[in-house]
Formats: structure tokens, sequence, C-alpha cells
């Protein structure tokens, strides 16, 4: 935990400038805002689901109990018949956006963290930036980009959607790794 001590300074603004980036990303930049589509005749839809008691969790249509189920004739019409997604269902309310942030500001710190545990195992102290950026941006990039990908591959999610937030994680991992550059130690 010595790590935590010695690079807790290019951890803690590494996170407050991934935050940042991530703010000009989603509020000034319209990367992001064909991201989701409405549904067609969304308000029947939305009486149906609170006529059924909806809850909040994940679900996915048509469900099946396991993978021998999926196999059969009858769940192999319902997908054929269609529609077959994934449905995230929130609490009632408007979003918590105050709630989602700091979430969103402790996993960059999170993340910020295991970029330092990595790079004080491979990076001596009074180490070039080049070198210690590469690394860091590249261990930051596993935390923030690569992990997209997986909505396409098993949610159906579009891959221009996902290659969206990858780029969004590039730039993150940019940040960092530069960050981490700048104020990497002398000694440790």
């Amino acid at each position: 935990m010595e790590f935590l001590t010695d690079l807790w300074l290019p951890i803690v603004l590494s996170a407050v400038f991934v935050f940042l980036a991530s703010s000009i990303i989603h509020m000034v930049i319209p990367i992001h805002r064909g991201d989701y589509d409405q549904l067609a005749d969304e308000d029947a839809i939305l009486a149906t689901m609170r006529d059924h008691y909806v809850q909040p969790g994940n679900y996915h249509f048509p469900f099946c109990n396991s993978m021998k189920d999926m196999g059969s004739e009858q769940m192999i019409e319902k997908y054929n018949h269609g529609p077959v997604g994934f449905v995230s269902v929130l609490p009632n309310g408007p979003m918590n956006m105050g709630k989602s942030l700091i979430q969103w500001f402790v996993y960059t710190l999170v993340v910020s963290a295991f970029v330092a545990y990595l790079a004080s195992f491979s990076m001596a102290p009074g180490a070039e930036y080049r070198p210690i950026f590469r690394m860091a941006g590249t261990a930051a990039f596993l935390g923030y980009g690569i992990g997209a990908v997986l909505e396409s591959i098993w949610k159906g999610q579009k891959w221009s959607t996902s290659f969206k937030f990858v780029f969004d994680g590039l730039v993150y991992a940019l940040v960092t790794g530069g960050t981490f550059g700048w104020l990497w130690p002398d000694a440790m």
C-alpha cells in the first residue's frame, strides 16, 4: 500500500482530470447524442410495463431458464418472431445525476489507484515521462475503454456506440498517462 502514499497526487489529479474530460465529452461535444433510440409508441409500452408492475432490474426477452431451453423449438420460434432484446429498468423518478457523478468519480479514483499500483511495480522512481505515459495510459485504457466492447458483443448495442465509448476511454487513458508522466516522483 506504499504506492498510495507515494502516488496519491497523480491518482487524485488524474481522476479529477478524467472527470473534467468526461464532462466536456458528454455535455459540450455532441458525440453521444444519438446513442439511444426512442421506442415506437413509447407511451403504450410504458403503460403496459406499469400495468404489469415491472420492477427495477435487467431483463432479457424472450426469456429462457437454461442454455438447453434456448435450443428448443419453442424458444427458437420466439427468437425468430421477435423482438429480442435486453431492457434495464431503473427506479421511478428523475435520474439522480448527483449520485451517478459521485459513483463515476469514485470509479476514476479506483482506476487511477490500479494504474498507480501497476506503475509502482514497473517504473522506477525518476523514470522518464514517455515510458510512464505509455504504461499508465495503457493500464488506464484497460479500465476505461475496452469494457465498452462487451455491450456490443453480448447485448446488441450498436457498434458505433461502443466505439464512441472506446474513444472516450482512449481520451481518459491519455489524460491519465499524461498526469502520471508529469507527476511521477523522483524518489519513492
